[in-house]
C-alpha cells in the first residue's frame, strides 16, 4: 500500500500546538506501519462528497483527515474535530480530465461567494477588467483550472483573481496571476492521461510518496515550503554557472524558476560579500511570497538577510524616486481613466471607445513616454492589433496631449513616468 502525505497535512499540522504536533505525528507513525491497524479509530465523513475520505483520532480534540482506497492511504488534513471534518466535507480528490495530474479540489457548490471589496469610488462608471473573460475552456483546463471552478475565473475582475487563487491547485493560481499580471504563458507540462495520476509533475508538487519511517519523520520535521527549496543537482549547475551577462532561465510551471531564482540571489549574496543583492519581480503579491521563502531558505543565515532585498519593481521604483527627487504623487489607473474620459467628449468627429483609449494610453502613450505629435505619428504600436492611419492619430493625440500637459502641470506621475526619470537621471550620471 502506498502511503502518502499532502501538502495541506504540513501546511495544517504546523499550525498547531506543539504537544498537538507531537501527538499526530505518532499516530501518523503508527498509521504508517500499520493502517489497517483495526485499533485505530476511523469514521467516514457521511457528509463529504468523496465518500474516500475519512477521520482518524488522534486524542479528545484532533483528528486526522486522511484519503484511503484499498491500495493507497494519503493524509490530506490535521485540525480539532468540527474544523477537521468542515475541510473534508469541502474536499474531493481528482484527476484533472486534461492535464492528468491528481488534485485536491475545494467543492464550488459550498464555498461562500467572494467578495473584493472596493475602495475607489470612480465619478466615470466603469466594467472593471476580467483577464479571462475570453478564454476558452479548453485553454483554462490546459492550466490545470478544475472544471467547476472554469466560470468563476472567467468572471473574476483582477481583485477576483487574487482571491480565487487561494481556492485553486498551485500549478492552475501561478499560471493565472503570472497572466494577469501582464506575464507571458509558461510552457505547459504536455498532459498525459495514461500515466498515474500523482506522478504527473503537477500533482508531484503537493503529495508525496513516504517509503519508510525515517522519510515521514523528515516531512512532518519540516514544513512542506521548507522542502520546496531544495536544489536538483540541475538546478544547482543553472544556480552557481559564471555567466558573462544576463542570463534567462525558462520552463513549465513546476520546474522550479523560483526556487532557483532564490538560491542564485543566496548564491550572489554568499560569494560577493560585499554587494547587495536586489531579487524583484513585477507583483507585489510575488515578492511577498519570495521573502517569505527566501526567509526559510536563509534561516541559519542570518547575516545574509542584510544584503539581500526582495521586493516589486513598483516598489523599487518608489523608493529610488523619493531618494533622489521627492516624494512621487502617483496618479492611479482609475484617475487617469477619468481625465481620458473627460478629455474624449471634448473632441468631436471620433468614435474610439473608452476602454480602447486607456489601452492605447497604457501601453503606447504612456509606456514609450510620447511627448509630441511627431513622436506619435511615427511610432510603430508594436503588438497594437487595430492600425491607425495618421488622421486617426491625429485625433487620438488632440485627446492624450493635454493628459500629458495635465499631469506635468500638477506634478503627477504614471509609474512609466516615473521609471522614465528615474532612467534619465542614472543616465546622466
Amino acid at each position: 500500500m502506498e502511503f502518502r502525505i499532502a501538502d495541506t497535512f504540513t501546511d495544517s499540522l504546523a499550525k498547531l500546538k506543539n504537544e498537538e504536533q507531537k501527538a499526530v505525528k505518532t499516530t501518523a507513525f503508527d498509521l504508517q506501519l500499520d493502517p489497517a491497524n483495526p485499533g485505530f479509530q476511523f469514521h467516514r465523513l457521511e457528509k463529504a462528497r468523496d465518500k474516500n475520505f475519512w477521520s482518524v483520532r488522534v486524542n479528545r480534540n484532533i483528528r486526522l483527515i486522511v484519503y484511503r482506497t484499498n491500495n493507497s492511504f494519503l493524509l490530506c488534513y490535521v485540525d480539532h474535530h468540527d474544523k477537521a471534518y468542515r475541510w473534508g466535507e469541502r474536499r474531493k480528490l481528482e484527476t484533472h480530465p486534461r492535464t492528468g495530474a491528481a488534485q485536491l479540489v475545494e467543492i464550488r457548490q459550498i464555498v461562500r461567494e467572494i467578495e473584493v471589496p472596493s475602495y475607489v469610488v470612480s465619478e466615470v462608471p466603469s466594467k472593471k477588467f476580467t483577464p479571462f473573460s475570453e478564454t476558452t475552456d479548453s485553454d483554462l483546463l490546459s492550466y490545470g483550472v478544475p472544471v467547476e471552478w472554469i466560470e468563476d475565473v472567467r468572471q473574476a475582475d483582477e481583485d477576483g483573481i487574487l482571491e480565487l487563487a487561494e481556492h485553486l491547485p498551485s500549478e492552475a493560481a501561478e499560471i493565472l496571476l503570472n497572466l494577469s499580471t501582464g506575464g507571458s504563458l509558461p510552457s505547459l507540462p504536455i498532459a498525459n492521461t495514461n500515466i498515474d495520476p500523482f506522478d504527473h509533475p503537477d500533482a508531484q508538487r503537493r503529495f508525496r510518496v513516504m517509503n519508510n519511517v525515517g522519510e515521514l519523520a523528515r516531512a512532518l520535521d519540516y514544513p512542506w515550503e521548507k522542502w520546496s527549496v531544495f536544489l536538483h543537482p540541475e538546478q544547482r549547475q543553472t544556480v552557481e554557472h559564471n555567466y558573462s551577462g544576463p542570463a534567462r532561465v525558462s520552463g513549465s510551471a513546476g520546474t522550479g524558476k523560483t526556487i532557483v531564482a532564490l538560491h542564485r540571489a543566496v548564491f550572489l549574496a554568499q560569494n560577493y560579500p560585499e554587494s547587495r543583492i536586489l531579487l524583484t519581480t513585477f507583483s507585489d503579491i510575488l515578492a511577498n511570497a519570495l521573502r517569505s521563502k527566501l526567509r526559510r531558505l536563509i534561516s541559519n543565515q542570518p547575516g545574509l538577510a542584510e544584503r539581500l532585498e526582495v521586493d516589486s519593481l513598483d516598489d523599487v521604483g518608489r523608493r529610488l524616486y523619493e531618494r533622489n527627487f521627492e516624494l512621487p504623487h502617483l496618479v492611479s489607473g482609475g484617475q487617469v481613466e477619468q481625465l481620458i474620459a473627460q478629455a474624449a467628449t471634448s473632441i468631436p468627429g471620433h468614435k474610439f471607445s473608452l476602454p480602447f483609449l486607456v489601452s492605447e494610453w497604457g501601453q503606447v502613450i504612456d509606456a514609450w513616454q510620447i511627448d509630441s505629435w511627431s513622436a506619435y505619428r511615427d511610432v510603430q504600436r508594436l503588438g497594437r492589433k487595430t492600425r491607425l492611419p495618421e488622421k486617426q492619430r491625429e485625433l487620438l493625440w488632440a485627446i492624450f496631449e493635454p493628459i500629458r500637459a495635465r499631469l506635468l502641470t500638477e506634478n503627477q506621475l504614471t509609474y512609466a513616468l516615473l521609471f522614465g526619470r528615474l532612467t534619465d537621471h542614472f543616465s546622466s550620471n
